[in-house]
């Protein structure tokens, strides 16, 4: 796996700054303090500074150092707000509305990104995954070529002997029923980010059916989409539709699949919708012993990530530093 070892030496040569927008959170702050403890990655945390500090005291975090942000205070909070009304001047924002918005720490973080004073954002340990796709695509907006922000989980499951079995999964948390094309482009995506890992991509589009042995409009589209992906992509190894029994062994794939070069040995899984996707990763988290990194959004113009409300400290920790290696 190209691992965080990997991903730290690389920040090392290249320093990055990263807003967290949840500056009294007890699991944010922790991260922080590890973080600050380094030098290949600089914390902006988002807050009143002596409620942070009363925080991190409590909870017995060094955080000196740190740089504290509070968008009551900011003294380039005007510039910020005129250039918030020019980014969404189509929608009819005005001064007035703007600063109200810009005062929520999601909005204001990503600013911060969008002005050059950070290069990447996560947030959402207290908030919804919506709460954090939102002022992304007004502010920061998906990259040319894309028309979508999507989703994708890297899962690593450990071992002994240090061969760490590593997976990717898209898309799990944002588009709930995507069509053809937008499963071509999840594809991509996650394609590109499992490389960042280190995954040699083997890619399965999912179904609950195997080439044809059941029909159904959604089998039709997995079928359909297949086709595109492997036209669009043609040195990727990408087959569907494919049961995931079939994707990931290699005696079932020789039954329901004989020939391809994917089915029994995929690594890399395209989920036909979001409640596919969201189930499968957390039955391979809870129940697989993976570890689970994510949802890292895909198609954005700059790092934007999104933490689960049940994360944990050291999960923060591994994400900023995910969020800064895609910077």
């Amino acid at each position: 796996m190209y691992g965080f070892g990997t991903m730290i030496e690389k920040l090392k040569a290249n320093p990055r700054t990263i807003v967290l927008t949840e500056g009294t959170d007890a699991r944010i702050l922790e991260a922080a303090s590890r973080l600050l403890a380094s030098n290949f990655l600089k914390p902006i945390l988002l807050g009143d500074p002596d409620a942070i500090a009363r925080a991190a005291e409590d909870a017995g975090y060094n955080i000196r150092g740190a740089e504290i942000i509070d968008p009551a205070s900011y003294e380039r909070f005007e510039e910020m707000v005129a250039q918030f009304c020019e980014l969404r001047k189509s929608k009819g924002m005005t001064e007035e509305k703007a600063r109200p918005i810009l005062r929520n720490a999601n909005y204001f973080g990503t600013m911060l990104v969008k002005m050059g004073i950070a290069d990447c954002l996560l947030g959402g340990a207290t908030y919804s995954t919506a709460d954090t796709v939102r002022p992304a695509l007004q502010i920061i907006k998906t990259r040319p070529g894309n028309n979508i922000v999507s989703s994708c989980f890297i899962l690593v499951r450990p071992s002994a002997t240090g061969d760490n079995e590593v997976i990717a999964m898209g898309d799990c948390a944002i588009n709930i029923d995507p069509n053809e094309d937008e499963l071509v482009e999840i594809c991509g995506e996650t394609v590109a980010c499992a490389r960042v890992f280190g995954i040699d991509p083997k890619v399965a589009f999912l179904s609950f059916s195997t080439k044809g042995s059941a029909r159904h409009a959604s089998v039709t589209k997995m079928q359909n989409a297949t086709k595109k992906a492997q036209s669009r992509y043609p040195d990727v190894p990408i087959d569907g539709e494919l049961q995931f029994d079939a994707a990931v062994s290699p005696r079932v794939a020789r039954q329901k699949a004989p020939g391809s070069d994917v089915a029994g040995h995929a690594n890399t899984f395209i989920f036909p919708d979001v409640n596919a996707g969201n189930l499968g990763y957390k039955i391979a988290q809870r129940m697989g012993n993976f570890e689970a990194y994510g949802p890292i959004l895909l198609g954005l113009n700059a790092p934007i990530n999104d933490l689960s409300r049940g994360c944990n400290a050291l999960e923060v920790y591994s994400m900023a530093i995910i969020t800064a290696s895609l910077a």
